[in-house]
């Protein structure tokens, strides 16, 4: 059970959470959303001016709503921007943005009631999970399309999937046993002015991208013993003059993983970039995730509406800003997509040299013994240079893009929905990149095995468990069949 508004979440909150796991809400939580929508309901006795209460929305801002709209033009919002388009989003990243937006909203900046937080907790709590497309963000005032789809169904309108089923959103909250809410004032607002899609899809990359991380290495550390590469490069005194954070420690984990191995070759002076400079090249990556994972939790617990209502005293005041905007995000999802790509440029190498008798020292070509008749593992490496290729192109910046909206007020955008969804793709990619190294790797080591050398004990405990499911290649095969089987094994070392 994930309890919001008592303490800061994290993106791996928002996985869990994505995963089914039950959510709660505090009770200091509630006193303080009681409080701001009191003092909120005030004002609007008082016929205050407060943008997107009062008044209309963007190139709207100055036209009056006199009171007996101000429930239709929150319902209009959420009907108006309802216009995404494309495949929905994984019911993964929908759950996790509904949790994105009940934990701003319980800090009660933003005037919703208990009600709107509490139906959010309720649906999560029984999986009623709105249909959101995937496109039609360009990241600020917020993610208002993706919002808009996900507030639908808590008004009983839009659609859902419920116990496996997409039916309609109506239909789906009966069956829950859910009551469709009705907007009062600020609250369709309150729901959509969020980062929450891009922090919900660039929760799930940085939980991808840490898995990565560790099978990057493990991954690396096969293939450096099939290569019979040197362990010169990853002495501890040359990172100490150089030392990078996660360099040091991807230079400790190859130090660790390779130890006791009559593979490596100690004799060589040094290898190629791909093995001498892994601590370098893995290192950077790790120092990237680290500044994202700050960044993205930074705004996991932010509050992101626009206006802002502060209370202080008794007294409330309303202050119209910027917060929606996903700068933050998008910068550090582009960040990372961009490292991220590295482990794959970096693992297609390796398996190039794996395959290369010119590079491979002493294996046969494509690690088959009967070539010719036989391709081996030759078109492995022609999905992971298609993977590689495919993530330069993914891993060009959005956020240096920006298309001005709603007539010129909204004239620089983030785009970073855009950045989030790449980088997530990217890092799909990554892992069949890796999990096809650690095949090839293990196909070179069984003739490295032949030849009498030994594994180190962290990767012989890995080759094992491989060779458990995945056998060693006499003649060609269905490669494609043991890659599921693969990532299975690697995910347990990550």
């Amino acid at each position: 059970m994930t309890t919001i508004g008592n303490s800061d979440i994290t993106y791996e909150d928002v996985v869990r959470v994505s995963r089914l796991e039950k959510v709660s809400l505090g009770k200091t939580a509630i006193q303080k959303v009681q409080n701001t929508r009191k003092l909120l309901e005030k004002s609007l006795t008082d016929k205050s001016v407060i943008y997107g209460v009062t008044t209309g929305f963007g190139a709207f801002k100055n036209t009056a709503i006199d009171s007996d709209n101000l429930k239709k033009l929150q319902e209009n919002l959420i009907l108006s921007h309802a216009v995404g388009v494309g495949d929905p989003f994984s019911p993964e990243i929908s759950r996790g943005m509904m949790f994105i937006i009940a934990n701003y909203l319980s800090k009660g900046y933003s005037g919703a009631r208990t009600l709107v937080i509490q139906t959010l907790i309720e649906m999560l709590n029984k999986n009623v999970v709105p249909v959101i497309p995937q496109k039609g963000s360009v990241g600020s005032s917020g993610d208002l399309a993706p919002s808009a789809h996900l507030v639908l169904v808590m008004l009983g309108k839009g659609e859902a999937y419920y116990k496996g089923k997409k039916m309609k959103g109506e239909k789906a909250m009966k069956l829950a046993k859910i009551k469709p809410i009705i907007l009062e004032a600020k609250e369709g607002l309150a729901l959509i002015n969020n980062t929450s899609a891009m922090c919900s899809v660039g929760s799930q990359a940085l939980f991808q991208s840490k898995r990565l991380l560790e099978i990057a290495d493990l991954s690396a550390s096969l293939s450096t013993e099939a290569l019979r590469g040197t362990t010169k490069a990853f002495d501890a005194r040359i990172h100490s003059i150089k030392p990078h954070n996660g360099q040091v420690a991807v230079a400790q984990n190859l130090r660790k993983t390779l130890k006791g191995s009559t593979m490596i070759d100690n004799t060589k002076v040094q290898d190629q970039y791909s093995l001498r400079c892994i601590p370098q090249i893995h290192g950077a990556v790790r120092e990237t995730f680290s500044h994202v994972e700050k960044v993205i939790n930074t705004e996991l617990n932010s509050v992101t509406d626009n206006p802002l209502i502060f209370t202080e005293n008794g007294k409330l005041e309303v202050i119209s800003g910027g917060n929606f905007h996903g700068e933050p995000v998008a910068m550090v999802m582009d960040f990372l997509a961009i490292a991220i790509s590295e482990l794959a440029n970096i693992s297609d190498r390796r398996i190039a040299s794996l395959l290369d008798p010119a590079t491979n020292n002493g294996l046969p070509a494509f690690l088959t013994e009967d070539g010719g008749v036989n391709s081996g593992m030759m078109i492995l490496q022609y999905t992971t240079a298609a993977l590689a290729s495919e993530n330069k192109i993914l891993a060009h910046p959005a956020s240096v893009d920006s298309i001005p909206t709603s007539a010129n007020i909204e004239d620089l955008v983030s785009m970073g929905t855009i950045a989030a969804r790449k980088c997530l793709e990217i890092c799909k990619n990554v892992e069949h990149v890796l999990t096809i190294e650690a095949l090839v790797s293990c196909q070179a080591i069984d003739f490295r095995l032949k030849e009498g050398y030994k594994l180190g004990a962290e990767t012989e405990r890995i080759f094992k468990r491989i060779r458990k499911v995945v056998p060693f290649f006499k003649v060609d095969a269905t490669y494609s069949l043991y890659f599921d089987k693969i990532k299975s094994v690697l995910e347990i070392y990550s």
